[in-house]
């Protein structure tokens, strides 16, 4: 039995990334060898970083009691962690808003980019990645087409997606479906997006076979 977290980063009903992930659900639900599990990250308690989390783990060294906004924090970034180790496979499913992607999945990333859980540090200095047995799934959608050689530079979700999980964390990015153009080309947008979600179910249905 595999453990599949799936991350659900858009919170628009009608957002082609939310359906992206409604295809995924639907194409796994017959799925018998997986255990998948949702971490919605706009349904999840999510305080960002910043001042508290630097003094909660200064904290936590010396053996002191936190502030209530300190210990939320923790516990946030604890259960997102938490998540995120027990899943063989991680799926995030999410936009690209603004040529980056939403703060909510972004603040996701930030609690578990963790040195001792993600990587750690060799006495060198040097980077070792702790978690490299993981697969990642990439289903983005964005309404521009940005897979041109001269739009490519400006996609900084998933080439962002790419470089965090693929490259820092040195996890395999064992499948990517991207589907763009539906807002630039909307005379061929329902094309565009049923057949990308087909392709999102027919993964989904595959992956039984793939971590039998």
């Amino acid at each position: 039995m595999k453990n599949v977290l799936v991350v659900k980063a858009n919170n628009r009903p009608d957002g082609i990334s939310t359906k992206m992930y409604d295809a995924f659900m639907e194409g796994a639900e017959d799925n018998k060898n997986l255990n998948i599990e949702t971490y919605d990250v706009f349904a999840q308690d999510m305080p960002y970083i910043g001042h508290e989390l630097f003094s909660a783990l200064g904290k936590i060294q010396n053996e002191e009691a936190l502030e209530a906004d300190e210990q939320r924090l923790m516990d946030a970034k604890q259960k997102a962690m938490d998540a995120f180790e027990k899943a063989d496979v991680i799926v995030f499913a999410f936009p690209l808003w603004n040529l980056t992607i939403p703060a909510r999945l972004q603040t996701f990333i930030d609690y578990v980019y963790s040195a001792g859980f993600t990587f750690k540090y060799n006495p060198d200095g040097s980077m070792a990645q702790l978690m490299t047995d993981k697969k990642i799934i990439l289903l983005n959608a964005r309404g521009g087409v940005y897979s041109t050689p001269e739009a490519s530079g400006m996609d900084m979700s998933n080439n962002y997606m790419k470089a965090v999980f693929g490259g820092v964390f040195g996890m395999e990015i064992f499948n990517e479906i991207v589907i763009e153009g539906h807002n630039a080309m909307p005379q061929e947008a329902a094309r565009i997006i049923e057949e990308g979600l087909e392709t999102v179910r027919e993964s989904a249905r595959e992956l039984d076979a793939q971590f039998a």
